[in-house]
Parts: structure tokens; C-alpha cells; sequence
């Protein structure tokens, strides 16, 4: 089980994903999010990643002055979670030399086309759940959505589910989609944006109490 914290914006909690075993540290540049890091300081958090730890930079629609700064800093890969089309997501990993996940909203059957979609473009696919029409974010909203709707569904690609995750709940997630790879953010925090070391480690404990099914093929 690989788990992604998404959201890091200071040392305690870069600290408390690592001690938890942690395989990827999020960090988001998108300035509506509560999660949102300044550059600097993403430099810095980027620097005192231990080697192994991926870390992702999340932007939303990224015109090419944010894909310069994003250069400028220590990431393994890039998370788009806009409205990028494949064309540009191709750009976007041909200009950064870097892989990319791309995360797809779900609510509905009819949003499961995309996710085949993007598995044939994207390094990874990240199941999240869908926002509301008159959300001002993308993700990070803290819902579920139904995991029935991918349950027993396998890409080729490796992909992460997502989508109001919890210590509370993630080992029935697990369980009911056979992921082997969650993504979590406001589901370990004591505040928007402020991440919980404890949260982290129950979160993390939680996920691999489920053997998945995706690793269980493997």
C-alpha cells in the first residue's frame, strides 16, 4: 500500500508522512486552496524530503509561467487537477521531464469514461471525487464519492483513489476498490491546511490493514 499525503505546507507535517512511511509528499499551488505553499517554501520542504519520498507538485490549469517555476523546484511529479486536456498534459511532461498524474472527478457511471481516457495519456490516474458545480476548487472538498462505481475496475496504469479519506474509513475504501494506492489531505488535518502528525500515522496504519486486491495480483 503506497499513501499519498497531499496538501504538506510545513516541516511537521513533511515529518510526521515520512515517520508514517509516507510514499509521496503533495504539495499544492493553487491560491483558493487552504493548502496552498508558497515557492519558497516548497523549495525548501523539496530539500528536506528524504530520498524515496515522491514529491508531487499539484497545479490547476498551469499556464507556462507557473510550469517555470515549477522547474525551478526539487518535484518527481506533477499532478494536474484541472481541466487539462491530453494535448496539454503531454506538453506539460515533454517541457518539465516529468511524470503525470492526472486526477479525474467521479460521481456518476458517465464520469468513468475519463478515467479510461486518461489511463491511456497519463503516468498515473487519481479517482477523486467530483465537486459540485458552484465549488471554487477542484478537490479537497473532504467527500467521498460512491466506490461502488470502480469497485472490481483495473487499469493498466497505476492509479489512487481519492476523495474525503480518513483514518476512519479508509480500510473499508481499500477494501471496496482494491486500490493500492490513497491519496488523503483533509482527512489528516486538526484544521484547513494544518496537517495532524497523529492523523498521519492512523491514516497511514489504517490504509495497509486491507490487503488490496491490486497488490494481491501482483
Amino acid at each position: 500500500m503506497r499513501v499519498k499525503i497531499c496538501g504538506l505546507r510545513d516541516r511537521a507535517g513533511l515529518d510526521g508522512a515520512v515517520a508514517a512511511g509516507a510514499a509521496y509528499a503533495g504539495f499544492v499551488f493553487f491560491p483558493p486552496s487552504p493548502r496552498c505553499i508558497g515557492w519558497e517554501e516548497a523549495a525548501a520542504l523539496g530539500a528536506a524530503a528524504p530520498p524515496g519520498l515522491c514529491k508531487v507538485g499539484l497545479v490547476v490549469d498551469p499556464d507556462d509561467a507557473t510550469l517555470d517555476r515549477l522547474a525551478a523546484l526539487p518535484l518527481d511529479m506533477i499532478q494536474l487537477h484541472g481541466a487539462e486536456t491530453p494535448e496539454r498534459a503531454a506538453a506539460i511532461r515533454a517541457r518539465l521531464g516529468l511524470p503525470v498524474m492526472k486526477a479525474v472527478g467521479v460521481s456518476c457511471p458517465d464520469d468513468l469514461a475519463a478515467l479510461d481516457l486518461w489511463e491511456r495519456v497519463a503516468d498515473q490516474i487519481l479517482c477523486d471525487a467530483k465537486p459540485p458545480k458552484s465549488a471554487t476548487r477542484p478537490g479537497g472538498m473532504g467527500e467521498p464519492f460512491d466506490w461502488g462505481l470502480i469497485a472490481g475496475r483495473r487499469w493498466r496504469r497505476p492509479w489512487l483513489l481519492a476523495g474525503g479519506l480518513t483514518p476512519e474509513n479508509v480500510a473499508e475504501a481499500v477494501a471496496r476498490t482494491g486500490a493500492a494506492q490513497v491519496d488523503v489531505s483533509s482527512g489528516v488535518e486538526s484544521a484547513p491546511g494544518v496537517k495532524d502528525p497523529a492523523r498521519i500515522a492512523a491514516f497511514c496504519a489504517a490504509a495497509r490493514r486491507q490487503p488490496s486486491a491490486q497488490a494481491t495480483a501482483r
